[in-house]
């Protein structure tokens, strides 16, 4: 028997209308909490020229879904992150604007690839930036934001893992240095391999990884480790960032942890849910290309709730408040009952019925009735 053609690629999906409208409702929950702290939110476009997408950065460019545009004969991608879209409008229609400049969107990306945790090539990116400032001052908004934003959202409880991206290079190159290559030893503490230090000539990082788990503990253990006083300004901002969101989430600490924050400068966070394999959040401070020689600071945050959504965050009764209107029914009636925030479902023959449209109520001669 031969199979069935796919109807979509692989990791592309199509969402109907309870999941549609349960993402509508978290994308706006989500939005309007960054928007309440001065977030305006921009709409940048799904594809881009390559090079504004991809920069220079050729593991990037290898990630993008590319083809080409038949206008300008050049090549096009398929946006796999909002992120830099962002800063592209902040350094160029925006580069007057008076900083630090708050920024929010919301919008689908394509990813080239998928991964084990996240079988999905298409997905909802939420997040976002804050530029001009990567302070301990705009790092605590950025986080208390994303917070507000995932209550809003009905998301929790959440768990915020906090990382310092930079640690290697600063130890490495001050009280640390190790013969062998900076990656080797990256690799080796990202794996928490302690066999693998050892083997590099690095047992002086050994403490370090025991600087990982719940916050307060591994802070201390990083201060413990921190003999020279080299990350004593980044320790100190850590416990900084992180005072709003206590008591709001869990929180943890793994000072090597570089999954994901290939772009992040100082400081960086994961934000996870029980029960997701994967971060459903990442944030932290980056610099944006500014030119050839200039970079400009900002930090921020993106959120990927569709593995949330698809478990039912956002979902609604829609018969709770859907009523059916039988042939004849006033056409007034019908209006204010939609003012009022019922979703009408008007029958177009004798044989329509009201159970059978997925409507909890029927519209009587005194108003809604239950069908």
């Amino acid at each position: 028997m031969t199979k069935a053609p796919a109807l979509l690629p692989e990791g592309l999906r199509d969402r109907l209308p309870a999941q549609a409208e349960a993402a509508s409702r978290v994308t706006r929950a989500l939005v309007d909490a960054m928007r309440a702290h001065g977030y305006g939110r921009v709409s940048p476009p799904l594809a881009e020229f390559r090079e504004t997408l991809g920069g220079d950065d050729d593991r990037t460019a290898r990630d993008l879904l590319r083809f080409t545009d038949p206008v300008s004969q050049r090549t096009l991608a398929l946006r796999p992150d909002i992120t830099r879209q962002v800063g592209r409008i902040a350094t160029s229609l925006l580069k007057s604007a008076p900083r630090p400049l708050r920024l929010c969107y919301a919008g689908q990306v394509v990813k080239l690839r998928a991964n084990q945790l996240r079988p999905a090539r298409e997905m909802l990116q939420v997040g976002a930036e804050l530029i001009g400032s990567d302070s301990v001052a705009a790092a605590r908004e950025i986080v208390t934001v994303a917070i507000d934003a995932l209550e809003a959202a009905g998301i929790g409880p959440v768990t915020i893992d906090f990382t310092l991206p930079d640690v290697v290079d600063l130890l490495a190159g001050g009280p640390l240095p190790v013969a062998a290559s900076v990656e080797s030893l990256r690799d080796a503490l990202d794996a928490k391999d302690a066999g693998a230090l050892v083997r590099l000539g690095a047992e002086a990082w050994l403490p370090l990884l025991r600087a990982t788990g719940p916050f307060d503990q591994a802070l201390a253990d990083l201060r413990a480790f921190d003999a020279a006083g080299v990350l004593a300004a980044r320790i100190d901002a850590l416990e900084a960032i992180a005072a709003p969101a206590r008591g709001r989430a869990s929180l943890t600490l793994d000072p090597t942890e570089r999954h994901g924050f290939a772009y992040q400068s100082w400081f960086g966070f994961q934000i996870f849910v029980p029960g997701q394999g994967d971060a459903i959040g990442r944030g932290g401070g980056y610099a944006i290309p500014v030119g050839e020689t200039e970079e400009e600071p900002a930090v921020g945050f993106s959120l990927y709730p569709d593995p949330l959504i698809d478990e039912g965050l956002g979902s609604e009764n829609g018969a709770e408040r859907r009523i059916f209107l039988p042939l004849g029914h006033d056409p007034a009636i019908a209006a204010s009952l939609r003012a009022d925030g019922w979703q009408t479902v008007a029958a177009l023959s004798g044989g329509d019925e009201a159970a059978r449209l997925g409507c909890g109520f029927v519209l009587g001669p005194d108003g809604p009735v239950e069908a």
